[in-house]
């Protein structure tokens, strides 16, 4: 049987005149001699964009700042030797460099780093995510390993959760904002949340929001853009396992339009996480009580 493995990856497009900086995997990679975007893996409870900062520290020697959040996708890659699928979410942060010497990392992930124009891009070996995020053809990989690091191989620590969700600000033609109200036994309970929840393995985020918006609210909606990415860290999280968990949620913002709205109701199945769903006027979401995700990006009077 296979396992499903979930990553969350942090990645940055640095640019300079026109051209894009890249990082080449060292061999000790599952890609080696592949070109990305410089960054790597998000830590236990760090938030994105610091994972950034440091991976690109790491991998270049620069010290960049974030501007923006670009994009967020996902994809899936299997091994065959570990019965191991691995998904990873990628978020894709704009970077400014402030300082540092380029080198590529020492005895680490990368083993060259350069800047390349759009041309020189295309004629490079680079990964599937990379090559989307620059405008170029995705080409398949050559010879996939069939083996994974042994880090990234190792089961999931037992009393950690990370769980990457996608979440919308909706909002219809008259300025209604929906909402969804947290069930009993689960984290914010009787709070109102916005609409959305956890991807699926294979899922990218934008199709786990609309699936999510019509389980949840039984509405039909289009994604407008990207807000932004939100991290939760609770040390002790109690839900429905019974016991406190070190849970790691990264969840990332899109604002929804549903143009054609109708009675918010919920649709998914007993037992879910959604007690009631509801649209607001703008004047009926003040004083209500809303999770902190809800508080940051909900206009209220």
């Amino acid at each position: 049987m296979v396992r499903e493995v979930r990553r969350v990856g942090a990645y940055g497009v640095c640019e300079d005149a026109g051209r894009v900086l890249l990082a080449r995997s060292s061999a000790g990679c599952p890609y080696p001699g592949v070109w990305q975007l410089p960054g790597g893996g998000v830590e236990h409870a760090e938030h994105p964009a610091h994972a950034v900062v440091r991976e690109f520290a790491e991998e270049t020697g620069l010290t960049v700042e974030v501007t923006g959040l670009r994009a967020v996708l996902a994809d899936v890659a299997s091994f065959s030797e570990d019965d191991v699928a691995v998904h990873t979410d990628r978020l894709v942060f704009d970077v400014v460099a402030r300082g540092g010497e380029l080198r590529p990392e020492p005895a680490g992930g990368s083993d060259d780093v350069a800047w390349f124009t759009p041309a020189e891009a295309a004629g490079a070996p680079l990964m599937p995510f990379t090559a989307e995020l620059l405008g170029l053809p995705v080409s398949p990989l050559p010879g996939l390993p069939r083996s994974l690091p042994v880090e990234q191989a190792a089961p999931p620590h037992p009393d950690r959760r990370l769980r990457f969700g996608a979440y919308g600000l909706v909002t219809d033609p008259a300025g209604r904002v929906l909402l969804t109200m947290i069930a009993d036994g689960y984290p914010g309970a009787g709070r109102w949340h916005l609409p959305g929840g956890g991807t699926d393995h294979g899922e990218q985020p934008v199709a786990a929001l609309l699936r999510e918006l019509v389980e949840e609210g039984g509405q039909l909606g289009r994604v407008v853009e990207l807000i932004g990415v939100d991290n939760l860290h609770n040390p002790a999280a109690l839900g429905p396992e019974g016991r406190p968990l070190d849970w790691h949620g990264v969840r990332v913002i899109y604002r929804v339009a549903v143009d054609a709205p109708t009675e918010a109701r919920v649709t998914e199945l007993a037992g879910g996480s959604t007690a009631r769903a509801a649209w607001f006027t703008p004047e009926q979401l003040a004083g209500l009580p809303l999770t902190e995700i809800a508080a940051k990006v909900v206009p209220r009077p």
